[in-house]
């Protein structure tokens, strides 16, 4: 099974109350993740333990550039931002690289599946 990895605690809040609906990931994904996947959202920190959150659905992958991002897009990923440059800063701080928003980023977007209890 395929996951989408989390890294920061502050996620795993938004992930909880349902805020973050997509994640922007540096470079094109598109290979890795397809529309229709189901995938395990885990938070932790870097190889160490990780909390499964929920599983997901991808319903939708788009590969543009960071700048091409819409507002509506960079705030499914994270609902503090709103432009392209201040994406730019929070991915280069996860990154621990620059990040300009020339980039080719991948945006995916993902939907909680949840048990149906009777």
């Amino acid at each position: 099974m395929y996951a989408l990895n989390f890294y920061s605690p502050i996620v795993a809040d938004q992930l909880r109350a349902h805020r973050k609906t997509a994640t922007i990931r540096v470079g094109d994904k598109s290979r890795k993740y397809k529309k229709g996947m189901i995938v395990s959202v885990l938070v932790g920190t870097r190889f160490g333990p990780r909390e499964r959150m929920f599983d997901a659905v991808i319903d939708k992958i788009a590969v543009k550039t960071l700048g091409e991002c819409s507002p509506r897009e960079i705030e499914h990923d994270n609902p503090q931002l709103r432009r392209p440059e201040e994406m730019a800063s929070f991915l280069s701080q996860l990154y621990n690289r620059d990040v300009t928003e020339d980039e080719t980023v991948t945006v995916i977007f993902f939907s909680e599946i949840r048990e149906r209890h009777a």
